[in-house]
């Protein structure tokens, strides 16, 4: 809804008609007066507010409007050649300002353009308060790679479009689904998640489709699937890869008709959901193989995000192992309030190979079997104290003579260097591997071979 502050009607029964062409609803008031009986009980997205009025100037309700905490957009409207008023106006918190004669394209895109600009500022305001306080939407962690993830997620809630999480197993793939679900406005619809790995090959069709009576030995009744379940929402597929190829072409096939037909029926239903999708495998990986559908990849794999894994996030593991700490002491009636700074380095130089999976277990372990203010070297796993305490397999050689003069943090293997960065700009670009192949002036095939032959040395 959008306020017009506008004495003259003739005008004001014009801009009316402008908006309407834009899809935007609009109230009138001709005087300073009828608009603040207005404001208070109106639900507007923008104000239009000519300067001129014939009980007072306009740039005084703006001041009002402001001094008061009001933020919403103004756009104020002067006669031809008033810059000093504009001006004014702009100082005392107007959005943009236009100049009589208004045209229709020029009033519809300032208008457009303010409301973006005040989106985009909420957007921001929002970041900068879940990053003050190390969460997002069931997240922890300030860490720049996840600060890119928020960025991406923020920007694929306000679209419709199909979403491919990528990542290790435990570092949140579920919990990236749910916030955007959760951002989007869709949020008051439903969420529905389903392994993929978990549902026996010959039910899978049954649980996505549904199924009529006597589809099959066991079908006593009919049945609504999880797509027609999730009608409104969001579908989460996890672990999609490990779906079976005959699977994936009727998922295509719905995934380009939006048409479902249950198992056993002739009826087809419409269904409208946003699917958003994962696995923790390398998908163009698994195109090649020939495991995974070329036409599906494609057709999913339209706004990727990659999750990082917990040993790449820095300081994030300590926050994240303080709130397990915290929410496990509650739960078992324990005092711990935080770990030693030596639990903490050995927290910060372990792999965490389960990710954070693998870190909430172990903090819940120490919090069942011990209870003390703060959690100590003694109390943690044999195999977290060896592995952290260990030393670099490069450190075990002698140094070069002359070494002792140019550290390891000036000069590192440049394999080691080429990951950093290329992770660093996967990061940067949340998770776009396109995008950072294009930056780092490489081909995006060379980005996934590579990350497949750190994983597989990983995994060896």
């Amino acid at each position: 809804m959008v306020l017009i502050v506008e004495d003259a009607q003739p005008l004001a029964v014009i801009y009316a008609k402008q908006l309407e062409r834009g899809q935007f609803a609009s109230l009138h008031a001709d005087t300073l007066a009828r608009a603040r009986v207005l404001l208070p009980d109106a639900e507007l997205a923008a104000v239009l507010l000519d300067l001129e009025l014939p009980d007072g100037r306009g740039i005084d309700l703006l001041q009002e409007l402001r001094d008061a905490g009001n933020n919403v957009p103004v756009v104020v409207v002067t006669a031809h050649g008033s810059v000093e008023a504009a001006v004014e106006a702009m100082r005392a918190g107007a959005d943009d300002f236009l100049t009589k004669p208004i045209e229709a394209e020029r009033l519809l895109t300032t208008l457009r353009h303010v409301l973006e600009r005040k989106q985009l500022l909420s957007i921001v305001d929002t970041l900068r308060a879940d990053l003050a306080t190390g969460r997002f939407e069931g997240f922890i962690g300030s860490d720049l790679s996840m600060q890119a993830v928020y960025r991406v997620i923020e920007q694929a809630a306000r679209s419709s479009a199909t979403v491919f999480i990528t990542g290790e197993s435990g570092t949140g793939k579920e919990v990236t689904a749910e916030a955007i679900h959760r951002r989007s406005e869709r949020r008051n619809r439903p969420f529905v998640a389903v392994n993929c790995g978990a549902i026996p090959k010959e039910l899978m069709e049954s649980e996505l489709f549904g199924h009529v009576r006597g589809a099959f030995t066991g079908a006593t009744t009919d049945r609504a699937g999880l797509v027609v379940q999730a009608d409104g929402g969001t579908l989460f597929l996890d672990e999609i890869g490990d779906m079976e190829l005959a699977l994936q072409v009727k998922l295509l096939r719905f995934l380009q008709t939006g048409v479902v037909q249950p198992v056993g029926s002739d009826r087809t239903r419409s269904v409208n959901v946003r699917i958003v999708c994962a696995t923790n495998r390398d998908p163009l990986a698994e195109v090649q193989a020939g495991r995974f559908r070329e036409d599906l990849y494609y057709r999913l794999y339209v706004l990727p995000i990659e999750l990082p894994p917990l040993r790449k996030r820095g300081r994030d593991v300590v926050l994240i192992a303080n709130h397990f700490l915290a929410e496990y002491g509650v739960l078992e009636g324990r005092r711990f309030h935080g770990f030693t700074p030596e639990v903490e380095a050995l927290l910060r130089g372990f792999r965490w190979p389960g990710n954070i999976r693998q870190l909430q277990n172990m903090v819940r372990s120490i919090v069942v079997m011990h209870d003390a203010e703060l959690v100590t070297p003694d109390m943690l796993p044999a195999w977290l104290r060896t592995e952290s305490a260990a030393p670099a397999p490069s450190a075990a050689r002698p140094p070069p003579f002359g070494a002792e003069l140019v550290t390891r943090e000036v000069i590192r293997p440049l394999a080691e260097v080429e990951r950093d960065t290329i992770e660093r700009a996967v990061a940067l670009c949340g998770g776009n591997l396109t995008e950072a192949a294009n930056r780092l002036g490489i081909n995006v095939s060379t980005i996934h071979r590579k990350r497949q032959h750190w994983r597989s040395e990983e995994a060896g």
